[in-house]
């Protein structure tokens, strides 16, 4: 089916489309969070990048859904939704948990002979770099406040208790998922790796996001920005400048 007559579906957010464009970029969200955190990216980078955004199970309009708790079987999932859209280049961006899911849908579609163009990832460390974490398995008060340490779900929503029983089992969920991921290894990445970090970031060190390298043989960069876990929210144009010229070839 051509990419520009397929449905989205429950999937896939296409909040600007660009069907004119030659390159396609795919955006994985955090854990806890939705599609809508990469629409400021979608509408800066529209229409010279035709921009996707993954909305997992169990948030928002997908809240009655079971959340899927295993990275792999999420990268299948995912994968299988991406199929109608591999018509032009592809490239991966994902941040935290996000950029370990990018990684394993990227291996997938490089064993099916459809190598992404690019990975970018973000406020993650290599997959090949693992640490002892289980926030999941703490009591909500704990995981909410690992949520407010990282900056990573609006305060409001925190703040408030209906909306915050509502996201809470999503949140634990996709802890669980990034914290029981175990890195099997898989031949080197053919498309390049960009790797994205906030320099005070204390999910990832420099050498853990440096680690990326290995990962790849098709050329690495390592961007390192001012910031914690979400320099993103502060660095927003600068990255998507970045990402509209490594795609664009500008």
């Amino acid at each position: 089916m051509a990419a520009t007559a397929a449905r989205t579906g429950a999937w896939i957010r296409r909040f600007h489309p660009a069907p004119e464009a030659a390159t396609r970029l795919v955006c994985f969200p955090h854990a806890g969070g939705s599609a809508t955190y990469y629409f400021p990216v979608s509408k800066s980078l529209a229409p010279e990048v035709d921009v996707l955004a993954v909305q997992y199970p169990g948030r928002q309009d997908r809240r009655a859904e079971p959340c899927v708790e295993d990275l792999r079987t999420l990268a299948d999932l995912v994968v299988e939704q991406l199929d109608g859209w591999l018509d032009r280049p592809v490239a991966l961006f994902g941040h935290s948990m996000g950029a370990t899911l990018a990684f394993e849908v990227a291996t997938r579609l490089e064993r099916s002979g459809n190598a992404p163009a690019a990975l970018f990832a973000s406020g993650r460390r290599a997959p090949s770099r693992h640490r002892d974490e289980a926030v999941h398995l703490l009591d909500d008060d704990a995981l909410i406040a690992d949520v407010r340490r990282l900056s990573g779900t609006d305060s409001q929503i925190l703040e408030d208790d209906e909306v915050l029983r509502m996201v809470l089992p999503s949140i634990r969920s996709d802890y669980t998922a990034a914290e029981t991921y175990r890195y099997r290894p898989v031949p080197a990445l053919t498309c390049p790796v960009v790797a994205l970090t906030g320099d005070r970031d204390p999910q990832v060190t420099l050498d853990e996001a440096g680690a990326w390298a290995g990962h790849t043989c098709g050329g690495f960069d390592l961007k390192v920005f001012d910031g914690g876990h979400f320099f993103l929210n502060s660095h927003a144009q600068q990255v998507t400048a970045d990402l509209r010229d490594r795609l664009t070839g500008r």
